[in-house]
């Protein structure tokens, strides 16, 4: 159980960007995180793995609280969330098993890693993880020559080198055309599905949630102004969310 509450984030310049978040996230779910931009929904999910220090309120995942724990506890902790981001977040330069073999970090001592020297183990399990997510033959090429939505599996696998037990997905598919959106977010569902992951994943729009989000939360200017099912989002909360000149399509 991931447990949020209270949580408000001012940053250094005034910027309010969350205020009094509080909601409950059950192990195994699949949790849609909606808003527009700028609504914080970026902000939330790095103050669940401390990227970011929240100013106020408590993180809790399975009894610990994140908000309190130690680096030391903090480098533990973060060996079980996975995080994906929007721009994927590769080193372009290098080899795509050298930035997946990156999710083994918290599990390498800092040499062997600075040296690229991982386990054989840990090489035979970022070319599984690569075929997994069809990136069959990828392993030598250099980031750069992929596709994004290439990239952006190259991301989902390199925090599935973790062994998970929670997957923060960052607007994982907002740089990405509709046809590479749904093939991306059946990864994350597969992940959550077979592999019981739970994944936290904002989003920008709604047809996405509705077919994916098991649960949602929705953001807006920092505050929490949904939690439910994505049925559950009629015209009248649509435009809580959205702003009053929002159209709903479909």
């Amino acid at each position: 159980m991931l447990q949020v509450e209270h949580l408000t984030k001012v940053y250094d310049d005034g910027t309010v960007a969350l205020k009094d978040v509080s909601f409950q996230v059950p192990d195994g779910q699949f949790l849609a995180v909606i808003g527009l931009s700028g609504s914080g929904k970026s902000t939330l999910l790095r103050c669940i793995n401390r990227l970011i220090d929240p100013t106020e309120g408590t993180i809790i995942w399975k009894g610990e609280d994140i908000t309190a724990a130690s680096q030391e506890d903090l480098r533990r902790i973060r060996r079980r969330i996975g995080m994906v981001f929007q721009h994927f977040n590769l080193v372009h330069r290098s080899k795509v098993i050298t930035n997946v073999l990156a999710g083994r970090l918290g599990y390498t001592s800092p040499a062997l890693a600075m040296a690229n020297r991982f386990a054989k183990a840990d090489r035979e399990r970022a070319l599984v993880q690569l075929a997994r997510f069809g990136l069959d033959g990828k392993a030598q090429n250099r980031s750069e020559e992929l596709s994004g939505g290439q990239q952006q599996r190259v991301g989902i696998a390199r925090a599935m080198m973790q062994e998970p037990e929670m997957i923060l997905a960052d607007e994982p598919v907002a740089s990405l055309d509709p046809v590479l959106a749904h093939s991306i977010m059946q990864y994350l569902e597969d992940i959550n599905r077979i592999d019981g992951v739970t994944v936290l994943c904002s989003l920008h729009f709604l047809d996405l949630v509705q077919r994916y989000g098991q649960r949602v939360i929705a953001l807006n200017e920092g505050r929490l102004v949904f939690e439910g099912l994505p049925e559950e989002i009629d015209d009248k909360m649509f435009k809580d969310i959205y702003g009053q000149e929002a159209e709903r399509v479909g």
